[in-house]
């Protein structure tokens, strides 16, 4: 009994001993050359990064409503938290192997000999059936001596975490898809309006022809130019709506809802508020933008990994252990006389392997030199993201401060043309280039504070999304719980 109280010291002692052989793993040096500032943004060093709830800045309540019932309810989101589950399952998995396996063995026996076969051994007492019940306590152990399990588990936990960042990332995209749809739908209802209102206006100046050509005074070829202008505007309606109706049934996949169950009240892209976006230092995005975070997480578990390879090629120490009674009378199973134990040490070194153990190291290694280019094109690219989306924000403004000019200039040529077109004064020709224009300033007029408003968001999204780093040991909240202010 000391004897085997030994041994199963020892096995307890096991864990804490081979601790002490596991060396430490850094990410290697990825030699980023991190710029000063944005080559688009602005000069300030002190700029802010965008906060949390960034959508609420454009200062519509129902786009707020869209997006938060996404985050609770997207059915990709529900997806990435089903994969974290399973990241920290495989963790848990993995972490066994530091623990001692002990199982508990109980049975009964009966038994008969053939007394057909004459054959009777040695220790036979002559009955015809035999009895033996028995109960005992094993344990294994696989002592850790070179950190084998424990980079294991280390890179387990590292998917783990990547697994959140990957959550993150599916937020986000998620986040960004339903505010551009949103702003496509809003900015397909004034195309609608600017249509309706331009077949109104061409309407209204084909009567005027009409009644002049009824008087003499104008010929059917103008009456035929001013109805196919009539026409044209007429069927440019359809696609607008059909654009409109798509975009709401795309919004209600994104809530994970029926189109039938989903009622868009829109409105205008006039009354959205456009937002002042600081992109902050190019530091800051490293730790910012959650796809950067993943991939350096995925590069950390691409580490344990390797040395998980490389502690393959050293002996494994094992330890087994087993102790109970056993009885061929169940009243003297638990007498001291009962009991039996067995205790051993097996220690496996690998010879040959035909390769298999270098060639998963190499692996293993390409596996982490992958990965180490990621994370540098992951960062690479965040920045070229964030200098992209500066620039639309920039172009894109100057872009529809020009066309309203254009647009307004139009508006007061055709009011003109119109007013002439009233008193006889003017040709035909003028009042179809000046109607035309004006119908497609307005248009683009249109389009134009659209792509200001997608860039704005692609900007939110390049700055990561106001996302706030968790730290990597608190759990994310569960499905279906509203996002921290």
């Amino acid at each position: 009994m000391r004897r085997l109280g030994t041994a199963l010291l020892a096995m307890a002692l096991a864990p804490a001993l081979s601790a002490c052989f596991i060396l430490g793993m850094e990410k290697p040096d990825s030699g980023l050359d991190v710029p000063a500032r944005y080559r688009a943004g602005p000069h300030e060093a002190d700029a802010a990064l965008p906060s949390i709830m960034w959508w609420r800045r454009f200062g519509s309540k129902e786009l707020t409503l869209l997006i938060e019932e996404a985050l609770t309810s997207n059915l990709d989101i529900q997806a990435a938290v089903a994969r974290i589950v399973q990241a920290d399952a495989n963790a848990r998995v993995a972490g066994a192997a530091l623990l001692p396996v002990v199982d508990l063995n109980a049975s009964a026996t009966r038994s008969r000999a053939s007394q057909a076969t004459g054959t009777i051994s040695a220790s036979s007492t002559g009955a015809s059936e035999r009895v033996t019940f028995s109960a005992s306590l094993s344990a294994s152990y696989e002592i850790d001596f070179w950190g084998k399990n424990r980079a294991a588990l280390r890179a387990f936990e590292e998917t783990a975490a990547a697994s959140r960042f990957d959550r993150e990332v599916v937020a986000l995209t998620t986040v960004v898809t339903v505010a551009n749809t949103y702003f496509t739908v809003l900015a397909s209802e004034d195309r609608l309006r600017v249509a309706r209102n331009n077949l109104a206006a061409a309407s209204r100046v084909y009567s005027l022809i009409e009644q002049r050509f009824q008087a003499g005074t104008a010929s059917a070829l103008d009456t035929a130019q001013q109805e196919s202008v009539v026409a044209t505007q007429r069927a440019a309606i359809p696609p607008l709506v059909q654009t409109l109706q798509q975009n709401i049934a795309t919004l209600a996949v994104l809530v994970a809802r029926p189109p039938e169950r989903v009622n868009i009240r829109g409105g205008s892209m006039n009354r959205i508020a456009i937002p002042r976006v600081t992109p902050g230092l190019p530091s800051d995005l490293l730790a910012q933008r959650p796809d950067v975070r993943e991939a350096e997480a995925q590069l950390e578990a691409a580490n344990a990994n390797v040395y998980a390879a490389r502690a393959a090629l050293f002996p494994s120490i094992t330890l087994t252990g087993e102790g109970g009674t056993a009885s061929r009378l169940l009243r003297n199973l638990f007498r001291p006389e009962s009991l039996f134990y067995n205790v051993a040490a097996g220690l496996t070194q690998p010879i040959f392997e035909g390769g298999r153990l270098r060639g998963a190291v190499d692996l293993q290694k390409g596996r982490q030199d992958e990965l180490l280019q990621l994370y540098r094109k992951a960062v690479i690219n965040g920045f070229a993201d964030v200098d992209r989306a500066l620039i639309a924000v920039q172009q894109t403004t100057a872009r529809e401060r020009l066309q309203l000019a254009v647009v307004r200039s139009s508006r007061r040529a055709f009011e003109i043309a119109e007013t002439r077109l009233r008193e006889g004064t003017i040709d035909l020709i003028t009042v179809l280039n000046t109607q035309q224009t004006l119908f497609q300033a307005e248009d683009t007029l249109a389009q134009a504070r659209l792509a200001r408003l997608l860039a704005v968001v692609s900007l939110y999204q390049a700055l990561g999304g106001g996302w706030e780093k968790p730290p990597k040991e608190v759990d994310l909240a569960p499905p279906g719980a509203p996002p921290s202010p």
